[in-house]
């Protein structure tokens, strides 16, 4: 595993947590992701789920600046995180 990669799993993770803690958004990202509650704790490690984590949060602005001034991350680690997983080129067109 590259330092790349690491930085984009905890940041994922974070994310993931972020996302679990909130009552309004994690209804949407289980509908939006079709994961449910399982699919949280069974797939936590999975680069690939991380990255669907990270590819969610990317969807709207809002959630990005309120994840990291929660978290106290720069605005871009969310894409920089999602560049070091896996699937990376696909999402990275715009």
């Amino acid at each position: 595993m590259t330092k790349g990669q690491d930085f984009g799993e905890i940041v994922a993770l974070r994310a993931l947590g972020w996302i679990a803690g909130s009552e309004d958004l994690l209804p949407v990202f289980l509908g939006a992701t079709g994961a449910g509650p399982a699919d949280l704790r069974e797939r936590v490690t999975d680069p690939e789920f991380q990255a669907s984590v990270l590819d969610f949060l990317m969807m709207d602005d809002a959630w990005i600046v309120a994840f990291c001034d929660a978290e106290g991350l720069a605005y871009d680690a969310p894409r920089r995180a999602r560049a070091a997983l896996p699937g990376s080129a696909l999402s990275d067109w715009a």
